[in-house]
């Protein structure tokens, strides 16, 4: 009987502070919705992010919730209208989210990754490059490439990232209008005609992971050259962007060797992709200092995470700061998580937990977990 009356009390709190909003398109969102969290259907969830794309925290607490609910934000909303009011016969212009650690940069790009779905774009996405140059271990996932000289492949990655892009983009793949412009030979025996779909290429590199790197690479130019010739239009989201240019990987070769990221053909290919050589094409990228090994960092600005080379790769690039929460987004955020039972306790622990957590959403989420 005390549980029953505890969660009432609990529910009849969440209740005071309006913490949702029904529009669950990102298209028609706006400004009054800010701090209000929408649900994302889950067949669209599922297509989007089943292999990567909230980080595992987030990840774990939809399972608890029975639900993926996600904060309108203002970085989202501004990044929305710029989108739409862009010229897409210009040069494709890169945006780079930032801020401190758990403020929420790659959930921004959730939110984004959705409004893109929903806009018809072809999405290329990486949901982590760590993943990629950092996780162990790696000796008999990496081979020497045959097509690059002195660099190295993860056969295995790449066709992980293919049957990713296969998934998020299989309505558009499905229709077969994408074709490829010109012939790719793999072998004496096995090659990709030219005027084949894109799907046939994206396929090849899933069953013959052997050239999944390569494929990979020949993806991205016919990608970059169908939006270019306005046959498709492209989203291109990368997190952890300035882990390509942290000086140093985990991936060693079999004499000890050290790889640099620059040797590796999944690096070489992502450059390419994220230059603004191209047009009818959005580039979001995060820097985030959660993307590289280094404990001491000084700063969590994209000039000092991305490094010279970064930075002048990405040169003029537009910067999107993903700050703590606001006082609306915090009681928003504390109302959602009574609602599910996450938070319990007296209504007067909140502004506790606003001071211990100082407003950081990750932090503010790992607080309340145990209580």
């Amino acid at each position: 009987m005390l549980s029953r009356n505890w969660r009432h009390l609990c529910r009849r709190y969440s209740q005071a502070v309006t913490f949702r909003t029904t529009e669950a398109s990102p298209a028609q969102q706006n400004e009054k919705q800010i701090g209000l969290f929408y649900t994302m259907n889950q067949e669209t969830c599922k297509q989007l992010f089943s292999q990567g794309g909230f980080p595992k925290s987030f990840q774990k607490q939809t399972k608890t919730f029975t639900e993926t609910a996600i904060m309108i934000r203002q970085p989202a909303l501004d990044l929305i209208n710029c989108i739409k009011s862009s010229d897409f016969n210009k040069p494709a212009i890169r945006y780079v989210l930032y801020g401190e650690k758990g403020t929420g940069k790659s959930l921004t790009m959730a939110h984004l990754l959705h409004y893109a779905h929903e806009d018809g774009y072809l999405i290329v996405h990486v949901p982590w490059v760590s993943e990629w140059l950092r996780r162990l271990p790696r000796s008999k996932e990496m081979s020497n490439s045959q097509t690059h000289e002195g660099c190295v492949d993860l056969p295995l990655d790449a066709a992980s990232w293919l049957l990713h892009f296969k998934g998020q983009n299989q309505h558009i793949l499905k229709t077969g209008e994408l074709k490829v412009s010109k012939e790719y030979v793999w072998s004496k025996r096995e090659k990709t005609e030219a005027g084949a779909p894109l799907a046939q290429l994206v396929e090849h590199g899933i069953s013959r992971v052997k050239y999944a790197c390569d494929v990979v690479d020949a993806l991205i130019k016919e990608i970059k050259t169908l939006s270019h010739n306005k046959q498709c239009k492209t989203f291109v989201a990368i997190d952890g962007f300035n882990s390509f240019f942290y000086p140093v990987t985990r991936l060693s070769t079999p004499t000890k060797k050290k790889v640099k990221p620059e040797e590796v053909t999944l690096t070489t290919t992502f450059m390419e992709l994220t230059k603004n050589d191209w047009t009818n094409a959005v580039i979001l990228l995060s820097a985030d200092q959660l993307a590289v090994p280094d404990d001491h960092q000084e700063s969590h600005f994209p000039r000092y995470l991305l490094y010279k080379k970064g930075f002048e790769h990405l040169d003029p690039f537009v910067p999107v700061e993903v700050g703590r929460y606001s006082e609306k987004e915090f009681l928003s955020c504390a109302s959602y998580y009574r609602d599910r039972l996450w938070l319990r306790g007296p209504p007067e622990i909140d502004t506790e937990l606003k001071f211990t957590s100082a407003c950081n959403p990750y932090r503010f989420m790992e607080q309340c977990a145990p209580l």
